[in-house]
């Protein structure tokens, strides 16, 4: 219901820029009204039904109009200056006060022009060029070229952030020191990928993209940190099994992230251990290789406290040995703080989808204390993944789509 007030605000608003300040009453005004009114509800249906028929343009359509009303009111500044402008040079001067003489006016010649009645002026000398539209009319001018401006610049961030969307997720190569880490494990590598949200618009072959180019990296071990999917097993069971193909030295690992509550997590986490990528549910297990190890934990997501399984840091991390490193999946980065307070060392996470639609970055750091990359929280470094998918409108801009290449060092140096 809030999401339906919202977009309704916003489609008004752009009703109000892109019609009704653009069109005389008439035809046209309501042929574009019904057009507004059209696409707000094949939004509604696109969200409200997630079939692809009408998610596709519903979607694309959701991304348009949320950037048509940002950039309508970014315009708002210059064009209260230019209809300011537009009021003053179609303003009446004041005829002189007094009148010109009869003696002193001169009958004109065939060589002189004569001379405009006191108290005119010419379209150049009250400031505005011949041929400019004057008074209304040039405010419908400047209506329709904001108008343009903002749909053009509109249509052109969607198209650019759609590209960036659909196209392949950027490889990202991330070293991480850990102090704890035996040097024999240097050069140990992790491929993190989140968030690749199979669902109406993201289906098989997302996923053997994905699959595909984490195999060319040839990593020790595959995590995969939640919101895997927007559905069933039963709806997107064919879309997933591609990840029966991962391969790596010591295996696939998943935890939940909050969209596998909302689409049944019991008979996903099933699903995924039968394809051969294993959960982590608030538990640990022991990685080595040449004598050496860490241990890698996971723990569930902080929406499956609503379902009666929340994330368990004692049970994932307790009665551990705090010599040897850990490193934690857990889907959200705000789960840092409590990792921290348990001694991991290195927390792997997504979620934020990097912020996804700029400027939706600044609403994440809101709730996130690291939207996208490394950092260090309360001590625990953390690595936030972009995503490799998208939720709501296929569309990125400021934040490519990435699988994760984490390679741990016992230095910087890698030695």
């Amino acid at each position: 219901m809030l999401f339906a007030v919202v977009m309704g605000a916003a489609h008004y608003y752009v009703w109000r820029r892109a019609v009704r300040d653009t069109t005389p009453p008439g035809r046209a005004r309501r042929i574009g009204t019904a057009v507004v009114v059209g696409l707000f509800a094949l939004l509604v249906a696109g969200v409200a039904t997630n079939v692809g028929v009408l998610a596709w343009p519903g979607y694309l359509w959701l991304a348009c109009v949320f950037y048509l009303a940002l950039l309508f009111a970014v315009l708002e500044v210059p064009r209260a200056l230019l209809n300011r402008a537009a009021r003053r040079r179609s303003a009446p001067v004041p005829a002189h006060d007094a009148a010109v003489p009869a003696a002193d006016v001169a009958e004109p010649s065939a060589d002189v022009p004569a001379r405009e009645p006191a108290g005119t002026t010419t379209g150049t000398e009250a400031g505005t060029p011949p041929g400019a539209p004057d008074g209304p009319s040039r405010r419908l001018f400047i209506a329709r070229s904001l108008a343009a401006v903002g749909g053009v610049a509109a249509v052109g961030v969607v198209g650019y952030g759609a590209t960036q969307a659909l196209g392949d997720p950027l490889v990202k190569r991330v070293p991480v020191a850990l102090a704890k880490l035996d040097p024999k494990l240097s050069g140990y590598r992790i491929a993190v990928v989140s968030d690749i949200h199979l669902g109406p618009l993201l289906g098989r072959s997302h996923t053997e993209r994905i699959v595909r180019m984490i195999n060319e990296q040839q990593v020790d071990l595959v995590a995969v940190v939640g919101d895997l999917v927007d559905g069933t097993v039963e709806e997107l069971g064919e879309a997933a099994a591609p990840l029966r193909d991962l391969v790596s030295t010591h295996g696939s690992y998943f935890v939940t992230g909050n969209h596998e509550y909302y689409s049944g997590a019991e008979p996903w986490l099933t699903e995924l251990d039968r394809l051969g990528v294993h959960p982590l549910r608030n538990e640990r297990l022991r990685v080595e290789r040449a004598g050496a190890g860490f241990d890698l934990a996971g723990v569930n997501d902080v929406t499956g406290r609503s379902f009666d399984d929340g994330p368990d840091f004692a049970r994932a991390l307790g009665g551990r040995d705090r010599s040897n490193p850990v490193v934690l999946l857990a889907h959200q980065p705000v789960q840092a703080r409590e990792a921290a307070a348990h001694g991991v060392d290195l927390q792997l996470s997504g979620h934020t989808h990097g912020g996804q639609m700029f400027p939706f970055h600044l609403a994440v750091g809101l709730q996130q204390p690291v939207r996208s990359g490394l950092a260090t929280v309360d001590g625990t470094q953390v690595y936030t993944s972009n995503g490799a998918g998208f939720w709501g409108p296929p569309v990125r801009v400021g934040a490519p789509p990435d699988i994760t290449v984490v390679e741990l060092h016992h230095n910087f140096a890698g030695r």
